[in-house]
């Protein structure tokens, strides 16, 4: 039986326009379901937008027109961005759909026949920008006398009618599900989730009446659902609730929720504890990405100090934007985007260990090999090392991947990689295309079958990049998996001729 894997990004806030952040967390997802693809697994791959709240019915009203009008086009942007990034979704979802209006209300009927909804007031801090309630606690008092959250956001005090959701009861259920260390990584955001929820649950505001941009309350017409309750919703209208005999119910529970760190509170606490309410399981992970920082600072669209993906991509590539975001720091940890560090991953990383590897050896084929696939075999200590290295590679991503560490699963090809570098410099085929035919043939196939392991796994990093290095080392399109790897290229194989994968990222003159 073929298994399943679903995997998700946040789906974006549309008060604004894409931004780097935005497309590293999708293209974190983007490799993890390449990767499970290649890997046999049937997967579910879901992006999207989040239309609803009071944020974007004050940005809709400041662009001078209607929210619905204002949603359908900065969603537009974020699926263009997906698109432009290479992101391969299986479905794009967004929350003013029929479907996901028609999920939510089931749920909160559910919620309401398991007894976890009640009536009542709010009255506290909260955060239009987070969209999310404080207390008082984790606020900080400006000189100027205002209150701020912990992101920056403004708060203000807010008292209105509320319906609200018995989180309070969920607590120990909560830390139950907290003892799998692999629900939240990285570990030290699962600790922080764990502080927050021994230091104590309080009963949830799960509605609004100060705003009307929402999905209306069942029964209450003048309430309608907060957005967080709204947003995570998703996740299982995409599945088909409430219809659990819809065929993408099967993957249901999510294997994994990518998210940004400042919502990993409303995924790993608010999102289980709806779930379990319900009657629904769980997800089996949490995994929160770390911020990208411009001049020490977060960016956002709030802060106006974004960086726009579509154009760095324009700029230095889209394969190696994608490489660089994922081997430049762990997915966990906050990183700087700079120039001269994406020119130094492009001209050190690829251009030079990878991309000159491959040229080297194609080009000794072509003048030395009659161009075709040679026939030899690894036979000594030093051939078997590289091959038996690059062998081991696949089991080593697995479990890199599984567990999000993308720069790790990069550093594990670049050694092979690397290590090629070393042998192909050790064995000198060009003097042996003078002296040795023979072992000629066995140094690069022994070459080829490294740089085939490589550009094989690479795909899910690099799809377009590794497309054309597969071809040129002749593997065909239906073999290009993990499984394939069992099976040997054909001997004699023709091969066309060789041509550069990445060019040097030159500065323009002034």
């Amino acid at each position: 039986m073929t298994q399943r894997s679903f995997i998700t990004t946040p789906i974006f806030y549309v008060n604004g326009a894409p931004h780097i952040g935005h497309a590293y967390i999708s293209i974190a997802a983007d490799v993890m379901a390449r990767f499970k693809r290649l890997d046999g697994y049937d997967v579910f791959f879901l992006t999207g937008t989040d239309e609803h709240g009071q944020k974007v019915e004050r940005a809709a009203a400041e662009a001078g027109i209607d929210p619905q009008t204002f949603t359908d086009q900065v969603s537009a942007d974020f699926r263009d961005m997906a698109v432009r990034m290479g992101i391969s979704f299986d479905d794009f979802i967004r929350t003013t759909e029929p479907r996901h209006k028609a999920s939510c209300t089931v749920l909160w009927e559910r919620l309401v026949a398991a007894g976890q909804i009640y009536l009542g007031h709010y009255e506290g801090w909260y955060a239009v920008r987070d969209e999310a309630f404080y207390d008082e606690s984790e606020l900080t008092t400006l000189s100027d006398g205002n209150k701020v959250a912990a992101s920056g956001a403004p708060v203000a005090w807010v008292r209105e009618p509320s319906y609200f959701f018995r989180l309070s009861e969920w607590q120990d259920r909560l830390l139950k599900l907290y003892e799998d260390p692999d629900f939240v990584l990285p570990a030290g955001r699962r600790n922080e989730v764990v502080s927050f929820v021994r230091g104590g649950l309080r009963d949830l505001s799960i509605s609004r009446t100060s705003f009307t941009w929402g999905i209306p309350v069942p029964g209450a017409p003048d309430h309608v659902m907060y957005v967080w309750l709204d947003a995570l919703t998703n996740y299982i209208t995409a599945c088909g609730f409430p219809d659990t005999d819809a065929p993408r119910w099967d993957f249901w529970p999510a294997d994994v929720h990518l998210v940004g760190k400042d919502i990993l509170r409303f995924h790993a606490v608010y999102w289980p504890a709806f779930l379990m309410a319900a009657g629904i399981e769980v997800p089996r992970r949490v995994s929160a990405s770390g911020w990208w920082l411009a001049a020490g600072e977060k960016m956002s669209k709030s802060l106006g100090n974004v960086i726009e993906p579509r154009k760095l991509a324009e700029t230095y590539g889209l394969d190696q934007l994608r490489y660089f975001l994922m081997r430049e720091k762990p997915f966990g940890a906050d990183g700087t985007i700079s120039h001269p560090a994406l020119v130094s991953r492009i001209n050190v990383d690829l251009a030079n260990d990878l991309g000159n590897l491959a040229q080297r050896t194609l080009t000794l084929i072509a003048r030395n090999a009659g161009a075709v696939l040679p026939t030899g075999r690894a036979t000594t200590e030093d051939d078997r090392s590289l091959a038996d290295a690059a062998a081991a590679l696949p089991g080593l991503l697995r479990e890199r991947i599984d567990h999000q560490a993308f720069h790790e699963a990069l550093e594990e090809v670049w050694k092979v990689i690397r290590a090629a570098n070393g042998y192909i410099d050790r064995q000198a085929p060009w003097a042996l295309a003078k002296t040795d035919l023979s072992r000629l043939g066995v140094v690069l196939r022994v070459l080829v079958d490294a740089l085939r392991v490589a550009a094989t796994l690479l795909q899910p990093f690099m799809p377009g990049s590794m497309a054309r290095m597969l071809d040129q080392l002749g593997v065909p399109e239906d073999a290009r998996d993990f499984a394939a790897l069992a099976t040997p290229l054909a001997d004699l194989t023709p091969l066309p001729p060789p041509r550069g994968i990445f060019p040097r990222y030159v500065e323009a003159a002034a």
